[in-house]
């Protein structure tokens, strides 16, 4: 393992992993973006990603978990060591056992889509026009937990690759196959495929324990400001509403699609 050691805040290389933390711009242009966390790293290249550089912190990396990255890493991954100051100011989080890589993205679309063998009914999570990178964090992390076929984001107000996105996923994004489109192609999509659209709206809807999730179906989140927007409404097949008790008219949008999916999970009878 070569590594080179970045000692000043002007090195170029270093300037170059602060845009790819700060601007999504910089992450599309060099199809680049920052992991940040031993667990995530190697959340990362357990489903194959391939990561491009890895940085630690000289002072301060545990030589336990930079020999276990080294093992797992390709050939190619470059190596680059800071002190503590510089490392500061790429670290997104602080706890994060002092490693962050730059992996390439990889991008889905809905034709690369498989759904799983093993469920007896594709789960698909849809958002849309969700701006808020750690709810989509969040809503990622909902849909691995329950094992969702895919999560499809729709009309993304946030870059998929944003460093509090990824944090918020807490790795799950890796191992979830995201395809972003505009609604329109969801749409078409999930009615090709004979997935049935459930759509979280309070108007004109039955309560969510009263529709049959036991089938292949797509759950439907908007935005807690705006909800849905008409198309989706239109191209509902289930309207479905989480009921409120109490003086909010809602939940976080990763609450609600939490309360969802796990409905879905108890009617399939999944223990």
């Amino acid at each position: 393992m070569y590594v080179t050691e970045i000692t000043s805040a002007q090195n170029p290389r270093l300037k170059s992993f602060v845009r790819l933390m700060e601007k999504s711009r910089e992450r599309r242009e060099t199809g680049l973006f920052l992991v940040e966390g031993f667990r995530e790293i190697l959340r990362c290249i357990e489903s194959g990603y391939t990561v491009d550089s890895l940085i630690f912190n000289a002072g301060r990396a545990a030589e336990e978990q930079l020999s276990i990255l080294e093992k797992r890493l390709s050939g190619d991954t470059r190596y680059y060591s800071l002190k503590d100051e510089l490392y500061s100011r790429l670290a997104y989080r602080e706890g994060t056992e002092n490693f962050i890589a730059t992996v390439k993205e990889r991008r889905l679309a809905l034709s690369d889509i498989v759904f799983k063998k093993e469920n007896p009914f594709p789960l698909i999570l849809v958002t849309e026009s969700v701006e808020k990178p750690g709810n989509i964090g969040a809503l990622l992390r909902t849909a691995d937990a329950c094992n969702a076929d895919a999560v499809i984001i729709c009309d993304p107000l946030t870059d998929l690759y944003n460093p509090n996105l990824i944090r918020a996923s807490v790795g799950a994004l890796f191992n979830l196959q995201v395809a972003t489109c505009d609604s329109s192609q969801a749409i078409q999509w999930l009615k090709a495929n004979g997935i049935r659209i459930f759509t979280a709206q309070l108007q004109d809807s039955q309560l969510y324990y009263n529709a049959n999730m036991a089938q292949p179906c797509a759950i439907v989140m908007g935005s807690e400001a705006d909800g849905l927007s008409p198309i989706w409404r239109k191209a509902a097949d289930a309207r479905i509403r989480i009921p409120m008790l109490g003086i909010s008219d809602s939940l976080n949008v990763s609450v609600s699609a939490a309360v969802l999916c796990y409905e879905a999970i108890r009617q399939r009878g999944i223990r």
